[in-house]
């Protein structure tokens, strides 16, 4: 390919890809001067050194290129004539394209880390970083790393794990859970780690020695290990040693590149272990403050504190130098059965050397709360001619002790019962209770028992009252209630009768207690019973009565109590009284089969187009006409005898978007007393695209010594989506030589004039305006070219009226108008009084000229 001289400047891309060596030398353009006397080219610039160019124009590359160098190169080429440049010259940019051509490579050989036993999961140990020298805005410098293998992996689980994108390693769960530190000797805090020291803590635990502690074989052979853990060395000699790769691609490619890393791990021990949860007995009678745990930093001079982490005011502990929590007081588990303590380890300047460690102080329970009973006397009811061994119930009670320990288990045990008989038995774990025999009324109306609760002992006071059996039936006054009759608009809540029904059985109990059930004739639920219970029932009506549905109810009612019978008696026919009721019929109002009338419809619906079929009924099947009222725009019109709404005229949603009318129907042929019924109609009409969009201004002026673009507004009184965003163009859908309109918004644009005319004069400009949906028609926008005064109006001269201006406009010119008149006569009066005449005089002719 080829050029001729001279040319626009040039790109080129080439790629830095090694086997261009065997294409060497590798043409990439060639320059073909239109000089007839050409016979050379020459290159100059920042990457002579590496491309080269024949004779006749060949730009060629003499050696590979490396982006990780330089990613691009600018060279000048000149045509030459024995030496002599007669063409350039022409820059040629050479842009560098990289290829996946190096290996990612770690910043080090070898990481070495710390890591403490139970370092929780997820918590970063160390970070390990590589680069590449790829493109980094490719995936050529993507960079993945990954945990090749772990040395020693002896339960084959990975006791560690890398972020495949940042290089973070930490431990994994079984990490936690299992990284575990060299044997260590502990030293409290002070005792450093001296050779004295070491030396105390084998007398601690290997007294009585005579050997000399050099020649001790046992001694030295703790001193090497303390040493050599002292002193170790994770590279010479690591707990666990990592391979970690990277790879770039991101690792998701088999012709990724890589590199590789070792990772030197040594656990150390981690002193600063929860001893929770700590138990402590209330109520201890000894002597306080008292150790209840011990925790120890892993820094040796670190500073304890203790704080509380609920909110209460009673906090009775403490914690000393070396690590040990104090109780100070004795406690109460009922006023408070477990506290949360949180301990801080710091250094000499408040800041944490160890995380903070929440333990719990669980309250032990001591028996000392005697049972509470549930009431102050208990009581219960049992029937009489109930059967030996019939349940009464259960007493209870209460130990605040703590539940489910042998501290809060009551036994119950009756101690006494009145009337002094063998009447009564309780189970002593449950505290149940149950008769001994048949009890009758006759014999005794209440028993008083007293009951001792154990745990360590209280008393309760029981009463069991022996009740009625229901052995009597409750039995109306009369069984036939007779007829009664009722208008069909008899209004709910309407008394139809009073029924009345005795029971023989004790006043006052369930068994003499009356309840009233309508059990026939109350189908569509019309009616119900009010009752005190006393023997006395309401009948109600409480749903509106219906002759054309149910003319005639026949009502069974029967007589109950709640207590069920003695066994062997049963209802008969005196607990039962039956009635009828007639309904008479009612002219009644028409019915709407719709509840409510609603409807939405186009605007621009035809006229005789139906809107809505109203549909009514009368109960008593008498024929219905229907009218309608409140029609303010005369749209509408109804159909009197089938319902039927239609437009009568043509329907503006721009006039009412919603609007209601009235729809009555009634009976027809009823010139007195008709029955009629009205329901409000509501219409909501929706939106076509029946109004295009207007110019909001038709006029405007533009300043030829100030030229400044003009605003362009329009409106739409449809709504969406048939309004905005407007499209304006002008009318002829072409552009214009002297006139640019561009777009602003959605409902204006910019119109800026291009050429500035050789005199004043008003532009008419066909614009037509679309609306969203492309409806739109070319307006005429007038603007007027002219010279303006210094306050930015068209002067205009006596007596051209050609183009008017609104009201705002014209008084704005005339006020600027005669501010600057004002302000030229100002400056001619001042200079007038400074100079002479001749001065005077030309002032004067510069101002005539001005204007």
């Amino acid at each position: 390919m080829g050029t001729v001289l001279p040319q626009p400047d040039l790109n080129c891309t080439v790629l830095d890809d090694p086997w261009l060596l065997s294409l060497l030398p590798y043409p990439i353009y060639q320059f073909i001067s239109s000089h007839p006397n050409v016979n050379g080219f020459r290159l100059n610039g920042e990457g002579a050194q590496v491309v080269m160019i024949s004779d006749d124009g060949w730009l060629y590359l003499d050696e590979p290129l490396d982006w990780a160098k330089d990613d691009h190169y600018v060279i000048g080429v000149e045509a030459l004539t024995d030496s002599v440049v007669v063409e350039g010259p022409v820059f040629v940019t050479i842009n560098v394209l990289d290829v996946n051509n190096n290996a990612p490579f770690f910043n080090q050989t070898d990481y070495t880390a710390m890591v403490k036993e139970n370092n929780p999961a997820g918590v970063p140990i160390v970070r390990v970083f590589a680069s590449d020298l790829d493109d980094p805005e490719t995936p050529n410098a993507h960079l993945s790393y990954s945990l090749v293998s772990q040395i020693p992996n002896r339960h084959n689980k990975l006791l560690f794990q890398i972020d495949p994108v940042t290089g973070v390693i930490s431990t994994t769960e079984e990490g936690e859970k299992m990284l575990k530190a060299r044997e260590a000797i502990l030293y409290s805090r002070g005792e450093g780690h001296s050779t004295d020291a070491l030396q105390r803590k084998f007398e601690e635990f290997c007294p009585a020695q005579s050997i000399p502690y050099e020649q001790n074989p046992f001694y030295m052979c703790v001193e090497r290990a303390e040493m050599r853990r002292k002193n170790i060395d994770p590279l010479e000699d690591p707990d666990f040693t990592l391979i970690v790769r990277v790879q770039d691609l991101g690792g998701a490619s088999g012709n990724a590149l890589s590199g590789n890393t070792k990772v030197h791990i040594v656990v150390q021990p981690n002193l600063w272990i929860n001893p929770g949860p700590v138990t402590v007995r209330e109520h201890l009678d000894i002597s306080y403050p008292i150790v209840i745990t011990k925790v120890q930093s892993n820094e040796p001079s670190a500073v304890y504190r203790l704080v509380q982490k609920e909110r209460e005011l009673k906090f009775p502990f403490s914690i000393t130098t070396e690590g040990e929590i104090q109780l100070m007081e004795e406690l109460d588990r009922e006023e408070k059965d477990m506290y949360i303590l949180v301990v801080l380890a710091e250094d000499g300047h408040g800041n944490e050397v160890d995380p903070p460690m929440e333990i719990h102080v669980v309250v032990e329970d001591v028996n000392d709360n005697p049972p509470v009973c549930g009431e102050e006397e208990s009581v219960f009811e049992v029937q009489e001619d109930e059967p030996m061994g019939s349940q009464i119930g259960t007493l209870l009670a209460h130990d605040a002790d703590e539940p489910g320990t042998g501290n809060a288990m009551l036994t119950f045990e009756i101690l006494s019962q009145h009337p002094d008989t063998n009447t009564f038995t309780m189970d002593g774990p449950t505290g149940q209770m149950q008769t001994m025999r048949v009890l009758q009324r006759k014999d005794a109306t209440e028993y008083h028992l007293t009951v001792r609760v154990s745990d360590p002992g209280n008393t309760c006071r029981v009463t069991i009252k022996v009740i009625d059996i229901n052995n009597e039936l409750p039995l109306f006054e009369k069984n036939d209630y007779g007829s009664h009759t009722l208008a069909e608009d008899t209004p709910v809540g309407h008394t139809v009768l009073t029924l009345k029904a005795t029971d023989a059985d004790d006043p006052g109990s369930g068994s003499s207690r009356i309840e009233f059930h309508i059990s026939a004739g109350n189908d569509d639920e019309v009616f119900a019973i009010e009752t005190d219970g006393d023997g006395e029932g309401r009948l109600v009506v409480v749903k509106p009565l219906d002759f054309e549905t149910t003319p005639l109810h026949e009502l069974k009612i029967d007589a109950r109590n709640p207590e069920p019978l003695m066994k062997g008696l049963e209802y008969g026919s005196d607990s039962s009284a039956s009635l009828s009721v007639s309904v008479t019929d009612v002219d009644e109002a028409p019915e709407f089969s719709l509840d409510t009338l609603d409807v939405a419809v186009f605007e621009n619906i035809s006229k005789g187009g139906v809107l809505l079929k109203v549909e009514a009924k009368d109960p008593e099947g008498k024929e219905i006409g229907f009218k309608l009222d409140g029609d303010a725009h005369g749209w509408l019109q109804i159909d009197a005898a089938t319902g039927e709404i239609t437009a009568k005229g043509k329907l503006d949603r721009e006039t009412a978007e919603t609007f209601e009318v009235t729809v009555t129907a009634f009976e027809k042929g009823q010139m007195i007393n008709t029955r009629s019924i009205r329901h409000v109609m509501s219409v909501r009409l929706l939106d076509v695209n029946d109004n295009t969009p207007k110019l909001v201004e038709s006029q405007a002026f533009i300043c030829v010594q100030k030229p400044q673009p003009v605003i362009i507004r329009a409106q739409d009184a449809d709504e969406d989506p048939f309004a905005g965003p407007f499209t304006f163009t002008f009318g002829n859908g072409k552009k214009s030589h002297n006139w640019d309109l561009v777009a602003v918004d959605g409902t204006s644009a910019k119109l800026t004039m291009k050429k500035k005319p050789s005199e004043d004069k008003t532009f008419s400009l066909p614009i037509t305006v679309k609306d969203n949906a492309g409806l739109g028609v070319p307006q005429s926008f007038e603007v007027r070219v002219c010279n303006c005064t210094e306050l930015g109006y068209c002067y205009t001269a006596p007596g051209d009226h050609g183009f008017k201006y609104g009201m705002g406009a014209t008084i704005g010119i005339l006020a600027g108008s005669l501010g600057f008149a004002a302000l030229i006569f100002i400056i001619a009066v001042n200079q007038a009084k400074k100079t002479n005449k001749k001065k005077a005089t030309v002032v004067e002719g510069d101002t005539d000229a001005m204007l």
